[in-house]
């Protein structure tokens, strides 16, 4: 971490700032997360821990270094920014990387592969920070510069987990400091079936749940999605405190999906609308949230 961080600040680290600039990453945030840069060089990291005296074998189980074909070692990542991945205790276990330019035929997100000390089912990028907030619930975001840009808006209580769907592990991590989430996942079909998966995975935990999606932003009047990170930078932070007290409940956000699905114009798919409502709304343990729900079910059931 140290490595990737002094980089950042060096000559080799250039271009990774540039990016950051351009991202309105702003010092004193990057500091705060202990971004890095990793240069574009093949064996830089390799070559350099090696003089620290670590073996070859444990850079290849660190996952930081590879096997190449001619049975060298190389880098994982080159000519990424780089984003720790740290504990809620404080130590580094891994680390993300993101490409700096849309022209790198790479993966636009890397993640170092799961070690003996790295399992992404049991972290959250930024719960180390997050859980120092003064709000009361926490945001779940998809991206890492989703929760980098939050944080920098003001909003501390934002964290994503790894490149992979909410586990039962990271929610036990979660309850030990709030009692109410706020799913913003990316408004694409990928983040709602995300949204739908995590949904079902708290439906039988003590979580408050509710769910923020963001609008499309329209240009040259066509409609196009945005992420976290592109609404505070077009609305502003006000813009998201707004969203963020008009979020709908998790029960909401599934009968609005679930409606969507039939045709409610006519009688089949009202008909079929309504068995797939009493399903779902069958899964509420609690008799007034069914009422309530069965109610709103109905009139748009007609």
């Amino acid at each position: 971490a140290h490595f990737y961080y002094e980089l950042l600040h060096s000559p080799k680290g250039e271009p990774v700032m540039e990016y950051m600039r351009n991202r309105k990453i702003t010092p004193r945030n990057a500091t705060n997360f202990g971004l890095g840069a990793s240069a574009d060089e093949w064996t830089l990291l390799t070559d350099t821990m090696r003089k620290k005296g670590y073996g070859d074998g444990e850079l290849l189980a660190s996952g930081l270094s590879i096997r190449g074909k001619n049975g060298g070692l190389y880098d994982k990542f080159r000519k990424r920014l780089i984003f720790p991945i740290i504990d809620v205790r404080g130590d580094v276990l891994g680390f993300g990387g993101r490409i700096i330019s849309k022209d790198d035929p790479g993966a636009k997100y890397m993640n170092t592969p799961e070690t003996i000390v790295y399992s992404k089912r049991r972290v959250l990028y930024g719960l180390n920070l997050a859980k120092k907030s003064k709000r009361s619930n926490i945001i779940l975001v998809e991206g890492n510069i989703d929760v980098v840009m939050l944080h920098q808006a003001g909003f501390d209580n934002a964290c994503a987990s790894m490149g992979t769907a909410l586990t039962t592990e990271q929610i036990r991590l979660l309850s030990r400091y709030t009692k109410e989430l706020i799913l913003c996942y990316d408004n694409d079909n990928a983040g709602r079936i995300a949204t739908q998966k995590a949904l079902e995975l708290l439906n039988d935990t003590d979580f408050s749940v509710r769910v923020l999606e963001l609008p499309n932003r329209i240009v040259d009047g066509q409609p196009v999605k945005q992420d976290a990170d592109d609404f505070i930078k077009n609305q502003g932070p006000d813009a998201f405190e707004r969203l963020l007290s008009g979020s709908e409940t998790g029960m909401d956000f599934r009968m609005a999906r679930l409606a969507a699905g039939f045709d409610l114009t006519s009688d089949q798919g009202r008909i079929d609308y309504a068995a797939a409502a009493a399903d779902l709304l069958a899964e509420l343990p609690n008799a007034v949230e069914r009422e309530i729900y069965t109610t709103r079910a109905a009139a748009s059931a007609g």
